[in-house]
């Protein structure tokens, strides 16, 4: 039997073919007939033969559509109300880790990563029983804290209406996404601050720099390039927003449609309403979103320091 020769030239790509192969298939053919599918209009059922070329169309009517500002305004609010807080309280946790010894730094540090490696479905679940007017107990905390003195006043009279009340929800939904990634984020943290060299530190200190001056000027240049990652991910996720206020509200975005980030409109959008090439020209739109976030983040965090 003659055996099939491969030059050393063609190895490479030998063994790149499966992943190439894999690529092609569920990575750019979905997303190049996404960009197709956003310049026709089609209905599902009745084939791709049903699809009718509209051009820019779709593009026209997510610009002018009120539900799709409406909910890009959300997820905006929902990834500041949710992303600054994972960094302003993970980096300090971080240092206090870093503190640490081993023993003690690995049993917490576990335990802060456990909310993210835990399903979002369970969690968004549960979250919705601590956040139920009647039984959760959220409110019963709030109303065992408006019994101390003194503290009647500040907190509401009645049980708050948590997930019903459009006031209250996007606090809500970003509590939820806030504390499922610090912990993350925290780890991202730990992990750049033990990559900082301990020299950089004895020598200030011998210099008679305060604490305060060696976290400015040695902690948080180091950690310069992990926060450029973390604020990128923060933004990436943001705007990726589906597994939380999905669940909370039900799928239908809650009263006032305050709770639909972009991303569960455009599942309404699609399976719903039945219109795949308008959901497919807002996620190109959010895909614009995004890549002038991404920009904007590297130029902030990629000026030097003069």
């Amino acid at each position: 039997m003659k055996r099939l020769r491969i030059r050393p030239s063609g190895a490479p790509y030998l063994f790149l073919a499966p992943f190439l192969l894999l690529f092609a298939v569920f990575g750019l053919f979905p997303l190049l007939f996404s960009l197709w599918l956003a310049l026709n209009r089609w209905e599902p059922t009745s084939g791709l033969a049903a699809m009718e070329w509209v051009g820019l169309e779709n593009f026209a009517f997510a610009l002018k559509d009120a539900w799709f500002w409406k909910s890009l305004g959300n997820t905006v609010w929902l990834g500041v109300a949710s992303a600054v807080p994972q960094h302003l309280v993970a980096l300090p946790l971080a240092c206090g880790l870093q503190a640490l010894g081993q023993r003690w730094r690995n049993a917490l540090m576990g335990a802060y990563f456990l909310p993210y490696i835990t399903s979002t479905v369970a969690i968004a679940i549960l979250f919705s029983a601590l956040f139920s007017t009647d039984y959760g107990l959220i409110n019963s905390g709030l109303g065992a804290l408006r019994q101390l003195p003194g503290l009647g006043l500040l907190l509401p009279a009645q049980a708050i209406d948590w997930l019903n009340d459009p006031d209250r929800l996007r606090p809500a939904i970003a509590l939820v996404v806030f504390w499922r990634y610090v912990g993350f984020h925290t780890v991202l943290y730990l992990a750049a601050l033990q990559t900082i060299p301990k020299d950089l530190y004895e020598a200030a200190t011998m210099d008679g720099a305060s604490p305060w001056q060696r976290f400015l000027h040695i902690t948080l240049p180091g950690l310069r390039s992990m926060m450029l990652f973390g604020f990128t991910l923060s933004v990436v996720g943001s705007l990726q927003l589906f597994e939380e206020p999905f669940v909370l509200t039900n799928g239908r975005g809650g009263n006032d449609q305050a709770g639909m980030s972009s991303a569960v409109y455009l599942y309404r959008l699609a399976f719903d309403f039945n219109d795949f090439g308008a959901a497919a020209a807002m996620s190109w739109l959010l895909f614009a979103v995004l890549a002038a976030a991404t920009a904007a983040l590297h130029r902030a965090f990629g000026k030097e320091r003069a």
